[in-house]
């Protein structure tokens, strides 16, 4: 072994016992991030309009800082933007996390000196625990990250862009020489001219590391094939060991890309967002992300059902209970204070602290009073993909309020097959059936003939990759919802249709 490779091993057997002592020492790591926070609040507007002087306790904080969306933060953030220092977090933002908002357009999430490197420090951990668990080395060859252009704007005096491409500034120096593509081509504002050129100058690589979002990660290797002629990635990169994916649920991606990797390849799945890196994958075994405990968050829990009311009951680590949907409320170090991230996860393990992403809270169907959330529909997908043999590309549900049959209205599925199914009507019943199973408002409003059972449209190939284009939003870190309240997303795919069904 050379010494490069010793130290790298010896590195990881020591990060992999920080986050061991990590997974047992939440709640109080949980508490000291709290006081240590609310200290470093009291230096700054926020803190001083919300007396933070006189917060000692979490219920006094919970009392003082009632939950906030961006709406609620957005004064605070523009005075940052106007100049101004120690507004949410002493001092100003190194960054600007830019995201797309709803009600608030563009969205500013502040990111501070302090958190970005909490960012890479989780990201580089992962790697290191994963190989002192496996004793795969897969710094050894070349690395990349699908992302976002590294090129950032100016706003106010700070440095703002995506998520993934601020990371890309923020690669330590032992990793650039391995990392790609180069910063030039990552500079490629244009999703497919810039896929076509990663692919130029990766093919003859050795690569051993890949990461990005599955759905984009799909299009790279599909032009992979083509530019090689080979069937999978481990054909063209014969050291290739692991696959690094966030931002969607994996699972309905994973028969195509197990398909493309070819054997041989692990998975981890990580959980970052502009906010803060929450979770990621410690373990190939166990179901769930092991939530990021010590890394300058403190967290909050609310019942998803509840997060619209007035003054929803807020729950610390210590209070959660398993498989409940929760609305996750962050408190950190880049001065968000009780902030709604706009995410629902749930818990599978209390010990240590596991979570899997459930959906979003702007991610629903309750058109009928069903409260439909993203879980349960990439559910009912997988089991009757499982059950049926299906391989599924993509696809999004909305609800159909005013047919055009003058019928019942019903949840309308949007589906492109990998290969069209013989029959719809089988798939559909099964489909419906395991919603049916895990909604029990869905359920009574079959059963009381509010709604009628769901339909399938069979989309073309590639229906969403044009969908997404036409959108201006293919590549990077966009994603299509699973699943909407509104019919804007299902009438633009109505052209895609295959009429034949």
């Amino acid at each position: 072994m050379s010494i490069k490779n010793w130290i790298i091993f010896q590195f990881a057997k020591t990060q992999k016992k920080a986050i061991g002592k990590m997974a047992s020492n939440a709640i109080s790591d949980q508490n000291k991030w709290f006081k240590y926070l609310i200290e470093k609040g009291g230096q700054t507007k926020f803190g001083q309009d919300h007396e933070f002087t006189s917060i000692d306790t979490i219920p006094a904080f919970q009392k003082k800082v009632p939950i906030r969306n961006y709406e609620d933060l957005k004064p605070y953030v523009e005075g940052i933007i106007e100049g101004r220092s120690n507004i949410l977090w002493p001092g100003k933002p190194k960054y600007f996390g830019k995201t797309s908002g709803t009600t608030s357009g563009v969205k500013y999430i502040p990111i501070s000196q302090e958190s970005i490197k909490f960012h890479i420090k989780t990201a580089r951990n992962t790697i290191l625990n994963y190989i002192a668990i496996t004793r795969k080395n897969v710094f050894s060859g070349k690395m990349i990250f699908l992302s976002g252009s590294p090129e950032l704007e100016d706003k106010g005096g700070i440095a703002t862009g995506r998520l993934s491409g601020i990371v890309n500034h923020e690669v330590p120096a032992w990793v650039r020489p391995n990392q790609l593509p180069s910063y030039q081509t990552n500079c490629i504002e244009e999703w497919e001219p810039k896929l076509d050129k990663i692919v130029d100058e990766t093919y003859l690589e050795d690569m051993s590391l890949i990461s990005g979002i599955p759905p984009w990660v799909q299009m790279y290797y599909e032009r992979l094939q083509i530019r090689s002629g080979k069937s999978t990635m481990r054909e063209i990169f014969p050291n290739l060991k692991l696959f690094i994916h966030g931002g969607v649920n994996y699972k309905p991606y994973q028969p195509i890309l197990e398909k493309l990797h070819g054997t041989g390849v692990d998975t981890l799945e990580t959980y970052p967002a502009s906010e803060g890196f929450i979770a990621f994958q410690d373990t190939l075994d166990k179901e769930g992300l092991l939530l990021n405990t010590n890394a300058g968050m403190f967290f909050e829990f609310v019942e998803a059902q509840n997060i619209h009311d007035t003054h929803p009951t807020r729950l610390t680590l210590k209070d959660v209970e398993l498989n409940v949907d929760y609305a996750l409320i962050i408190t950190s170090n880049a001065g968000l204070w009780a902030y709604n991230i706009g995410d629902t996860i749930r818990f599978v393990s209390k010990s240590p602290y596991r979570v899997i992403v459930s959906g979003r809270i702007k991610h629903f169907i309750s058109a009928f009073g069903e409260h439909v959330i993203s879980k349960e529909v990439e559910e009912a997908m997988n089991i009757v993909s499982s059950q049926y043999k299906l391989t599924i590309n993509e696809f999004t549900v909305a609800p159909q309020i005013n047919p055009s049959d003058d019928a019942l209205p019903y949840h309308e599925w949007f589906v492109e097959f990998d290969v069209l199914p013989e029959q719809l009507e089988p798939i559909e019943k099964a489909l419906d059936k395991a919603m049916r199973d895990q909604n029990i408002y869905y359920d009574d409003l079959i059963n009381g003939n509010v709604l009628r059972h769901l339909k399938i449209r069979p989309l073309e190939k590639d229906a969403f990759r044009s969908f997404m284009k036409s959108q201006g939003k293919l590549g990077g870190q966009n994603k299509v919802p699973r699943l909407t309240n509104d019919r804007q997303i299902a009438d633009a795919l109505q052209k895609y249709v295959i009429k034949a069904f």
